[in-house]
């Protein structure tokens, strides 16, 4: 039975209808970041995909509200939430969520500055979350036509993306590791704008359908010399970076026991290195 911390969820709950009152749809988060309602289909295998059209509590993302009586009956439900999560891609802002790990042994932010070096944009003052483990996260507004999807190290190692779907946690949620905090001077700033073409970055136009001979030529060796450059902290990361990649451009398959090796010649053993290009290929849409 989850412990109820009632002053740590009386704060996240003020926090919650604060940021309610911001136009930000929001739903009570637990100390592990997760949803704080349980799906109310969860024992019943056989129920059809339901995003709350059966009007009970427990449906993720799809709960945010910016309604203050619908966000107190949401934590009356959750006594032992200690936190909220903002829903992204939802009007007014169409929030994007530019999430900078320190997690994952790699250098996050200076991989977004070389991003926006080679792709000519700048990050511009926007709400700046700090999470407990020292990491960031940038708020961005989107266009209302333009679906931005959630992502885990697509666009650079230790980069999520936090997009239509997906939720970030509230500044002033308490989770198992600390407080996640506004940074100063940010917390009265709107979701800036995202800038044109880090938005093209992040909703990749679709592939044409890739001739089934494709191989990985020099971008498959790159992706593979990627992998051998890992450091201890970074192997898992960069493996499944470089996997995404490969599945991305169509020649997964072909490239898959050449990453293995190069993943095992780092020091993953093998049973690790197969799971996470299993698991890119999964997250990773593949050509026809």
């Amino acid at each position: 039975m989850a412990t109820i911390d009632r002053q740590a969820t009386t704060l996240a709950l003020a926090h919650a209808l604060s940021a309610a009152e911001r136009g930000l749809a929001v739903i009570p988060l637990s100390r592990t970041k997760l949803p704080a309602l349980r799906s109310p289909h969860r024992d019943d295998p056989t129920a059809p995909p339901c995003h709350g059209g059966c009007g009970r509590f427990g449906h993720g993302v799809y709960d945010a509200s910016t309604d203050p009586r619908r966000i107190r009956a949401l934590f009356a439900a959750a006594p032992w939430a200690t936190g909220y999560g903002i829903a992204c891609g939802l009007d007014p802002h169409h929030l994007i969520g530019i999430d900078l790990d320190t997690k994952s042994g790699t250098d996050s932010s200076a991989a977004l500055r070389e991003l926006a070096l080679r792709h000519l944009f700048t990050i511009p003052e926007t709400v700046v979350v700090l999470t407990p483990s020292g990491g960031r996260h940038l708020w961005l507004s989107g266009p209302p036509d333009v679906v931005v999807p959630n992502s885990a190290s697509r666009l650079a190692p230790g980069i999520d993306i936090r997009g239509a779907g997906g939720y970030l946690v509230g500044p002033g949620s308490r989770t198992e590791h600390g407080v996640y905090s506004t940074a100063p001077g940010t917390a009265q700033l709107p979701p800036a704008p995202c800038p044109a073409s880090l938005l093209h970055l992040l909703t990749p136009p679709p592939r044409t359908p890739a001739p089934t001979a494709t191989t990985p030529d020099r971008q498959g060796q790159g992706l593979v010399q990627f992998v051998l450059a890992a450091h201890e902290g970074q192997r898992n990361t960069r493996l499944f970076w470089a996997a995404c990649r490969a599945y991305e451009n169509g020649f997964g398959p072909q490239l898959t026991e050449a990453l293995v090796d190069a993943a095992v010649r780092t020091g993953l053993t093998e049973r690790e290195a197969r799971s996470t290009i299993t698991s890119a290929s999964r997250m990773t849409p593949h050509h026809p």
